[in-house]
């Protein structure tokens, strides 16, 4: 017993508690707001139910037949009709005020101190920061490639964070009003962090928008909330709420680290370079389905041997790449979102990785034309 506990899941600030029965402690004053609605909402409920079953039961076993009771017909004043209509009239009043309230404030998303567009993609999601500090910035962020072996071991260790834990968390300063603008690229997801309070619909071909201000540092989780396909569980929500001061210098390293990065599509890379290239860009995007090893698993097709990989014509793959595979028999997502050299280096990978020894090569400017 005492190993049994000494390896136990325990709660996870920010995330899940174990045998959690309420809700997430509360970090913005909307969350809070929430809470107190709830309860407010839930004793109306309570006195309801006990005086309109215990009237009920108290009926039942007084007048009871059994006892002798004798049935009347009793006239039906006017006080009893408008008693009946005006008092639960009143109760729903007293109810729709202060969630009216709380929901105009959920939705006034002006006057923020950042906006930031969350993208909902088959199986992640792609952060971009459009409007103040850090504007420009742009990453994915996916599940952790460990968490994800976790899984598909079918027997995953004792883990606080499972399935919680991404390589590039969305990082936001504290205090600040943050606008958050969801979408997505292929079906509905939804962008949901409970101890925000936030929970707003992702959906293709529209824009929608929620909004938080965090009141303390930390990291904070959620998950997408709307079931999207079968890596609906692979799409955790990681949000480290940060001081002023380590924000702007999160975004001063972030902004260098996306100019050093920065590709010209024109250049004409080597093999060598390519490959090395695409071999990040594969085991942080393509292996948590194809493997490792490039064979796949079940529907998932296999990269190593697979003729549109290997064909000497590019165009079907990066047709693939760009546009993502819908049908009974196969799926895959667009990853247009990749940049053209990413692309290309992936690509360039796959064509000369395991047993697919091509030695041909995709270059940035094959993809951009494919773009047009």
């Amino acid at each position: 017993m005492a190993a049994g506990a000494a390896h136990a899941v325990n709660d996870l600030p920010g995330g899940p508690a174990v045998n959690q029965l309420n809700f997430a402690p509360a970090v913005t004053k909307i969350a809070e707001e929430q809470h107190w609605l709830h309860w407010f909402m839930m004793a109306i409920c309570a006195v309801i139910f006990v005086v309109v079953f215990g009237v009920m039961f108290y009926s039942i076993l007084k007048h009871r037949k059994s006892v002798g009771h004798k049935s009347q017909e009793l006239p039906e004043p006017i006080w009893v009709e408008l008693g009946w209509t005006i008092v639960p009239l009143l109760i729903v009043i007293g109810m729709a005020l202060p969630a009216t309230k709380v929901l105009v404030a959920q939705k006034d998303t002006t006057n923020s101190d950042l906006t930031i567009k969350a993208t909902g993609m088959q199986w992640k999601w792609g952060y971009d920061y459009i409007k103040g500090e850090g504007e420009g910035i742009g990453f994915l962020s996916t599940l952790d490639t460990a968490h994800r072996e976790m899984s598909s071991s079918g027997n995953p260790p004792p883990t606080d964070d499972y399935l919680l834990k991404v390589d590039n968390p969305l990082v936001v300063p504290v205090g600040k009003k943050v606008r958050i603008i969801t979408t997505a690229n292929d079906v509905i997801h939804a962008f949901m962090v409970p101890a925000f309070g936030i929970k707003q619909d992702a959906i293709p071909g529209f824009v929608r928008d929620t909004w938080f201000r965090a009141e303390k540092t930390g990291d904070f989780y959620g998950q997408c909330a709307e079931l999207c396909g079968k890596e609906h569980a692979y799409m955790p929500i990681h949000v480290k709420v940060v001081t002023a001061e380590e924000y702007t210098a999160w975004v001063g390293q972030k902004q260098k680290a996306m100019a050093a990065a920065a590709d010209d599509p024109s250049k004409v890379w080597t093999l060598a370079d390519l490959v090395k290239r695409g071999e990040s860009v594969y085991a942080a995007n393509c292996a948590a389905c194809h493997q490792a090893n490039g064979k796949g698993a079940g529907p998932i097709k296999p990269l190593d041997g697979s003729a549109i990989v290997t064909g000497a014509d590019h165009s079907p793959m990066i047709n693939v790449m760009l546009n993502g595979v819908v049908g009974p028999a196969a799926a895959m997502p667009s990853w247009k979102q990749l940049s053209d050299t990413e692309l290309a280096a992936v690509m360039t990978y796959a064509k000369n990785s395991w047993s697919n020894k091509t030695e041909q090569i995709v270059q940035p400017a094959d993809v951009v034309a494919a773009r047009k």
